[in-house]
Order: structure tokens, then C-alpha cells, then sequence
């Protein structure tokens, strides 16, 4: 069991103590995980059900992002809030989630709201991503597993690109190839390992020669 009071590098050093399925059950426990939920009918057409984003990966993301206080992390399909609410509880960063589907996002409000998180450390917004630019406008870090492909994804690596010609961005995809048109801003920053793949862009990628 890890006590709810752990933050920061405290909270990493006894995640990383614990083998990977006492890991998995051990946050499960700190941020009040159960059963996978039924997908509801809001869930559109060419999006994913929901499924929990194994732990590790989120560790690694983090780490090869370097997510730290000043960042805004933004997960793209957010579920129970799971990911949202780590990152904070580990970096300090504010984290967004957006979420499609109500009963889903309004679980995961409930539990931040558990663990005495205001919407200003971690909030999940209930809708389809094309409809909130602005959650999109803020972030720095974008954390995607596998929430959508096609159109929906390129829709969302455009907005992506066109906020990248004026800061850094971090893009965190797990299991998701990205398209090359619509990702050639972004740089790999190692290759991939156990699905994910971390990559960066930024104003220099929209200079010409």
C-alpha cells in the first residue's frame, strides 16, 4: 500500500520499488481503480472503449516528456481519470483530461475531488476533443493511447501544429502510429518501447532551409 500523503519524486521512488503488476494494483488502490466500466452509447463512432493505460508507459511518458510543474499535460480520451491524476500527484503539472463519454469523465471528476484535487491541479472536461480548442490551446505535453485514428487524428495533430509554430510540444502516443503528413513537425525522441513513442516539435520544425 502507498500512502495517499506521497508527491513528487517520494511517490515515484515507491512506485518504481514495486514490480509492474504490484504497480498497476498499488495506484489502482491511491487513486480508487476498479472494474472497467461498460462504454456508453456517447462513445462515437472510430473512437476507442475505454481501457486502462498500463502504468508503466505513463512512467516512461513522463520521463522522456521531462513533464514538470510549468507544464499543462493533456489527455485525449482521459477515461476514469486515471492518467490525469497521476501526473499531477508525480510532476506538479496541471492535467487535463477530455473525455466523450459523461458517466466516464464524471467518475473521473469525482475522483480527483477524492483525493482533494481542485479543477485548477486536474480537470476533466466531458465532450468530443474537435470541441474544445481552447483545452487543446493550453497544453504543452498531449498524451494519446490509442483514442481515435483517421480523420479525428489528423484533425487533432493540425491543431496540434499549428499551437507548435509558436512553443514546444510534446506529443506521448501509445499504440497509435501517427500519420506522416499530418505529424511531420514531430520528432521521434527514441524509438518505440512497449507501444509508446514520445516525440517533440516546435517553431524549428516550420523553418524553412
Amino acid at each position: 500500500m502507498i500512502s495517499p500523503d506521497l508527491r513528487g519524486p517520494s511517490l515515484r521512488a515507491a512506485l518504481d520499488a514495486l514490480a509492474p503488476a504490484a504497480r498497476e494494483r498499488a495506484v489502482d488502490a491511491l487513486l480508487g481503480g476498479g472494474d472497467v466500466p461498460a462504454d456508453e452509447p456517447a462513445l462515437p463512432r472510430g473512437c476507442v472503449p475505454y481501457l486502462p493505460c498500463p502504468i508503466d508507459a505513463v512512467l516512461r511518458a513522463l520521463d522522456l516528456a521531462a513533464v514538470g510543474p510549468g507544464d499543462v499535460f493533456v489527455d485525449v480520451g482521459a477515461g476514469l481519470g486515471r492518467v490525469v491524476a497521476l501526473t499531477h500527484l508525480l510532476t506538479g503539472a496541471r492535467a487535463v483530461g477530455v473525455e466523450v463519454q459523461p458517466g466516464l469523465a464524471a467518475a473521473a471528476r469525482a475522483r480527483a475531488a477524492a483525493l482533494g484535487l481542485d479543477a485548477a491541479a486536474v480537470d476533466v472536461v466531458t465532450g468530443d476533443v474537435a470541441d474544445h480548442a481552447t483545452v487543446l490551446a493550453t497544453g504543452t505535453v498531449f498524451f494519446l493511447y490509442c483514442p481515435f485514428s483517421g480523420a479525428r487524428l489528423e484533425a487533432v495533430l493540425t491543431t496540434l501544429a499549428a499551437l507548435a509554430q509558436t512553443r514546444t510540444l510534446h506529443v506521448c502516443a501509445i499504440d497509435l502510429p501517427l500519420p506522416p503528413a499530418a505529424a511531420a513537425w514531430l520528432t521521434a525522441l527514441g524509438p518505440e518501447l512497449g507501444g509508446l513513442v514520445v516525440y517533440r516539435g516546435g517553431p524549428a520544425a516550420f523553418t524553412s532551409g
